[in-house]
């Protein structure tokens, strides 16, 4: 048993027909009293069957899931972990006789179609792509995946916040002051969502929208779908409600009079996940509910010297924000500064520093984070590979990136396309090259160009044998390389001759036969083996997609994956990459990700304080999380003033949930240019100035 509070225990310990409403900072054991509070009502009789354990997203439930796959739990019923959008997709499926035809679908006879937030990006670019050549978003300079997937997240809003989906469009233009022209884009975005929509209902397609909307608006208000959910769900478990959509906190304020028991976490100063629709306002209202308001407010993560660092600097970038900050300078043991006049000479020197932590403080890995507003390529190469030589282990990511970006999905990709020559996909000799030294252990760039060069014909696919290779070029290339290749070689020949597989069947063959074996690339690389566990799930996915409606033989499917994938698809959400595998290893993340992991570590390093990406929104020129929210009046205009307003509370929450998942100490990584080699003077840098 841990060690908790009275607070806690009063939480834990409350009768079985007690509703409660906990709140508190990030660190102060509201989850933990969650997780006990769970293991308590098991150890009570309570059926687990009768327990429904919500969140707002899935990779929230792990501390849960940890009880309920533990060796120590008494045997018994289980208990339902979901997410409202989860709970939604299962009564669609399970109800489908009575939605279908309600909801207006075309053919409610047959079986739904539930689309991933990929495989909705795949059908709506077969919807919007020729309206691109007729004229569409003419003014708009993004990647044609991200403005699909801001048509896809207009909708997604609609359905968590709760209005029509027809009602877009006019929302975004009434707050909009501006160029005219962006008009047109507002206007052409609610053009596309009402094509992809009808095309849902055509075809029975369900994506995370159209889920949610059934649920709200058609099943809930059938007494046999009421009942079938208040009679198997007596106890209610819901954490982190602030960063659920108040479509979802409606749904709970009409059913938490029929649980016999509930308990409500809420995160205060949280309310990460406001781009995806969170509301932090609706969700501390469903506090009227609940029988008993407790607050916890000791942190079992903070020092004392971190809680002053967060309260200076939450004060400095929205003052009075929080009034019990002190005018003493904050402790130093808080705070270290790393500087430096080039930004690689920074990252030297904070993998230094992590170095020395691990060798001398004797901190674990896992117990340190590098953060930074933004992780790309480069920088992501940078860091990892400077651990490498260090020897640390490091793990890394960023879940809205796209497979195809993955080094390791890539070469999985451009192997599949030369094992068909079918598809008349024909790889260039760089991704060739590319995916030989991802394959192959100890096979580096030069000589993966080199062997690509001399065996890989590009014209009709063809890989010869490393045999036919010059004797003086086997040795530059080495004899145990060559082994390697003349295995994946000789695979890739045999099942050229065999019948053709489903493309996520056969990388499943090609891992488990080849890559994971020892002497190739997968066998020990945790990061690699997670993108691949990835890729699988998603070319499944999108298979079992495209076989129920039909629309693609077997040939041609994974042909068709790969061409989405070119076209940038934005990945969905898969459980291997929030999951801890290796779990003693310093994690590589965005800011953001590392507050939806709700883990807290000993040290963080905070890069590129100077950067603008720590208060500014990205830009969506076809959707706005604000606007489009409950708390928006009908008709206001954005300004730059709200832009400014809305930019500092959120770099607020950001910085204090960062500190509050912080034991010890935070470095700030300063050098004089930036990643990109400019000077960066951003909102966070000056606000640490203040503090200093």
């Amino acid at each position: 048993m841990l060690d908790l509070n009275l607070n806690q225990r009063q939480i834990i310990e409350s009768p079985l027909d007690s509703k409660l409403f906990v709140s508190g900072p990030a660190g102060t054991g509201k989850t933990s009293a969650g997780v006990e509070r769970m293991r308590h009502l098991l150890a009570q009789g309570v059926p687990g069957e009768s327990i429904l354990m919500l969140t707002p997203q899935r990779t929230l439930q792990e501390p849960y899931l940890d009880l309920l796959y533990s060796p120590e739990r008494r045997a018994g019923g289980e208990v339902t972990p979901a997410t409202v959008g989860g709970l939604a997709r299962r009564m669609c499926d399970l109800f489908w006789p009575l939605a279908g035809e309600a909801a207006g679908f075309a053919n409610p006879s047959e079986p739904p179609v539930f689309l991933t937030l990929e495989t909705a990006q795949y059908y709506m670019a077969h919807l919007v792509r020729p309206l691109l050549d007729e004229g569409y978003f003419e003014s708009v300079t993004i990647d044609r995946n991200r403005l699909y997937s801001q048509i896809i997240d207009n909708l997604n809003k609609a359905a968590v916040i709760g209005f029509n989906h027809t009602e877009i469009g006019s929302k975004l233009d009434l707050s909009y002051f501006g160029d005219p022209a962006q008009r047109r884009v507002y206007a052409d975005a609610q053009d596309c969502a009402n094509r992809f929509r009808q095309y849902c209902l055509a075809h029975n397609l369900l994506d995370f929208s159209l889920q949610l909307e059934i649920f709200a608006n058609v099943l809930w208000k059938q007494d046999i779908v009421r009942e079938y959910l208040t009679k198997n769900y007596r106890h209610l478990i819901y954490d982190n409600v602030e960063e659920d959509g108040p479509r979802a906190h409606d749904l709970l304020r009409a059913w938490t009079a029929d649980f016999q028991s509930a308990l409500l976490i809420y995160d205060e100063g949280a309310g990460f996940r406001y781009f995806l629709g969170a509301d932090v306002q609706t969700g501390w209202a469903l506090r009227e509910l609940c029988d008993e308001y407790i607050q916890l407010q000791e942190s079992f993560v903070m020092s004392e010297s971190v809680a002053q660092l967060s309260e200076r600097l939450v004060d400095a970038i929205v003052p009075n924000l929080e009034s019990k900050v002190e005018s003493q300078r904050s402790n130093d043991n808080s705070l270290s500064i790393i500087q430096s006049h080039f930004y690689p000479e920074l990252l030297d020197a904070v993998v230094n520093e992590i170095n020395s932590l691990i060798s001398n403080s004797l901190i674990s890995p896992s117990k340190i984070v590098i953060l930074a507003p933004y992780l790309s390529d480069a920088l992501r190469f940078s860091i990892t590979h400077r651990l490498e030589a260090k020897n640390i282990p490091w793990r890394s990511h960023r879940p809205s990136r796209s497979l195809k970006d993955e080094p390791a999905s890539h070469a999985l990709i451009t192997l599949a396309a030369l094992a068909h020559p079918h598809w008349n996909i024909h790889p260039p000799k760089f991704d060739v090259a590319y995916a030989l030294m991802q394959s192959i252990d100890g096979l580096d760039l030069v000589r993966a160009q080199l062997l690509t060069d001399i065996v890989y014909r590009h014209r009709d696919l063809q890989l010869s044998t490393f045999d036919q290779i010059k004797p003086d070029v086997q040795e530059r290339i080495t004899f145990s390389v060559g082994n390697r290749y003349s295995t994946l070689r000789n695979w890739i020949e045999e099942y050229r001759t065999s019948s053709v597989l489903p493309l996520d069947h056969f990388l499943r063959k090609l891992f488990g036969e080849v890559l994971s074996q020892a002497g190739f690339g997968y066998h020990r690389n945790f990061d690699s083996v997670r993108v691949a566990a990835s890729l699988v799930e998603s070319v499944k996915k999108f298979r079992l997609a495209l076989d129920l409606t039909g629309l693609q033989d077997l040939l041609g499917l994974g042909r068709e994956y790969i061409q989405m994938l070119h076209d940038g698809v934005i990945a969905a959400s898969y459980l291997e990459g929030w999951q801890n595998e290796d779990k003693d290893a310093v994690l590589v993340a965005l800011a953001h990700t590392f507050l939806m992991m709700n883990r807290p570590v000993t040290i963080q390093f905070w890069l590129d304080p100077g950067s603008s990406g720590w208060y500014e929104r990205l830009s969506q020129p076809l959707t706005h999380p604000y606007v489009l929210s409950r708390e928006w009046g009908e008709g206001r205009q954005w300004s730059d003033a709200d832009d400014v307003q809305y930019s500092k509370e959120a770099m607020a929450r950001l910085v204090s949930g960062l500190l509050h998942r912080c034991r010890e100490r935070v470095y700030l990584g300063l050098s004089e240019l930036g990643e990109s080699g400019f000077e960066g003077r951003g909102e966070l840098l000056r606000a640490f100035q203040k503090v200093l």
